[in-house]
């Protein structure tokens, strides 16, 4: 098995890793195709956002596409390919599938997807797996792999808890298309701006996300995990109790508590975000 180390490659092919002023930015590079993903894409997708989860200068992540669309699913080659595949093939296709799918969601950075055009089957799994996404009010999604004779079954965790699973029973059963306006609704995406203005929002979410604390979003991440789902109960809430303990006496805990009190800037906090007010 592959340490995560060994996991960051040394060129990628299908997407583009660019960092700016402590943002990464992981761009799916395969515009002729609509940003379809294969057994390529998404090994480096998986070995992309380990390489910026592990880098201490990336405060947040960007999941973006270029061309016409953001993801439009899988790639129907490798779909042809793997039509011949047999049991154990598919196993392992699926197992690798939703590797990438659980690297994304538990990145330990903050991530936003920027959704424009097309975001279809594992292209909505992408979204579900971001902390925030952003999508251009003319995109378009689609739970789509009914159509095929296909189930979204490793997408089906982060979509679900995305969209709940009343949703899920219409749109996983009928895989019709749903506008963005339809995934603002549903609560898949979190702002919907016109196209034109959607690196601009992008930007505006960015902001506040480099003023707090990056121990404290990793913390918030895993506290998130912990709580959703589970019944309010003696262990829930003793462990809450543990995690604030141990982050108030935290270096980074005491840091922003003194910053506060001090009516300054905390360390993490870079000088032209301070400035701004959010």
């Amino acid at each position: 098995m592959a340490t995560r180390k060994s996991a960051r490659l040394a060129a990628y092919t299908t997407l583009t890793i660019v960092r700016r002023n402590g943002i990464g930015i992981v761009t799916l590079e395969r515009p002729e195709l609509h940003n379809a993903f294969n057994e390529v894409v998404i090994a480096e997708l998986t070995a992309a956002f380990r390489e910026l989860g592990d880098d201490t200068g990336v405060r947040a992540v960007i999941l973006a596409g270029s061309g016409p669309s953001f993801c439009a699913g899988a790639d129907l080659n490798w779909m042809r390919k793997m039509a011949g595949y047999g049991a154990a093939e598919n196993r392992a296709d699926a197992a690798e599938l939703a590797a990438m799918l659980r690297t994304v969601d538990a990145c330990p950075k903050p991530t936003i997807a920027r959704v424009h055009g097309a975001a279809f089957g594992g292209g909505v799994g992408l979204v579900a797996c971001c902390d925030i996404a952003i999508a251009a009010v003319e995109a378009t999604f689609a739970l789509s792999e009914a159509k095929l004779g296909l189930i979204p079954a490793t997408i089906s965790p982060y979509v679900i808890e995305a969209i709940g699973a009343r949703a899920a029973r219409r749109y996983f059963l009928t895989a019709e298309r749903f506008a963005a306006a339809e995934a603002y609704r549903l609560g898949l995406v979190h702002d919907i701006v016109p196209i034109a203005q959607l690196d601009d929002r992008v930007n505006e979410i960015l902001g506040p996300l480099l003023i707090a604390g990056p121990a404290a979003q990793r913390e918030c991440k895993a506290l998130i995990r912990r709580v959703a789902g589970n019944a309010i109960d003696a262990d829930l809430i003793d462990d809450g109790v543990e995690r604030i303990t141990r982050v108030r006496a935290s270096p980074e805990g005491r840091e922003g508590v003194a910053a506060f009190l001090d009516k300054r800037r905390a360390s993490w906090v870079p000088a032209e975000a301070a400035t701004k007010k959010r």
